[in-house]
């Protein structure tokens, strides 16, 4: 998948937030793009409740990909307000396509992806990230929090299809993604 990660006006410096926001726009679409895959590989991923319990996990998992490649390359006082603003970032456009589509309110959907992901990064948390592969049993964990999302004829086959084709492509386009991001920034001074 091909992103863009280039600052088009680089006259300023760019904040925390920022450079969150622009990740939480790749984000959203390498998650897009990997429900996408999945679907399309014969995977049976209903519209309605079971897509977004799909992209939630997967958007998760991508958070504490961005969190570890914020952790190697920025200081304490910039990592923690960039992942929070990255969280908030997505949960906000998860919950507006949620409350749009499903109902419910925006404010609830919110607050349940932000619970979720707090909840899922203590697990994430006891894995090691590997850089560009993402190290195995981090994304191994990804397949097993999808089993709880795919259906039951699916789900020998999710944790190969995450570990195998999704996973590995998505930390990879993250990584290339933040490096170009934080790249530019750290040009103009910003982080």
């Amino acid at each position: 998948m091909r992103v863009k990660s280039k600052w088009f006006k680089k006259e300023r410096a760019k904040t925390p937030r920022e450079i969150a926001d622009a990740m939480a726009f790749i984000v959203w679409r390498i998650g897009l793009n990997a429900l996408k895959n999945t679907r399309q590989a014969d995977f049976d991923v209903a519209v309605g409740e079971q897509y977004f319990s799909f992209l939630s996990e997967f958007l998760i998992f991508l958070v504490q990909v961005a969190d570890r490649i914020a952790y190697r390359r920025l200081d304490g006082e910039t990592r923690a307000p960039f992942t929070t603003a990255l969280a908030v970032r997505l949960a906000e456009i998860l919950a507006e396509n949620r409350s749009e589509l499903l109902g419910g309110t925006h404010g609830e959907h919110k607050n349940h992806f932000i619970e979720q992901l707090n909840r899922r990064a203590g697990e994430y948390a006891e894995f090691e990230y590997g850089g560009s592969s993402g190290g195995f049993a981090f994304v191994r964990h990804l397949g097993y929090c999808m089993m709880d999302v795919v259906a039951e004829k699916d789900k020998s086959w999710v944790v190969d299809q995450m570990t195998t084709i999704e996973a590995p492509e998505a930390v990879a386009t993250v990584e290339k993604a933040m490096s170009g991001l934080l790249e530019d920034a750290a040009a103009h001074h910003a982080v």
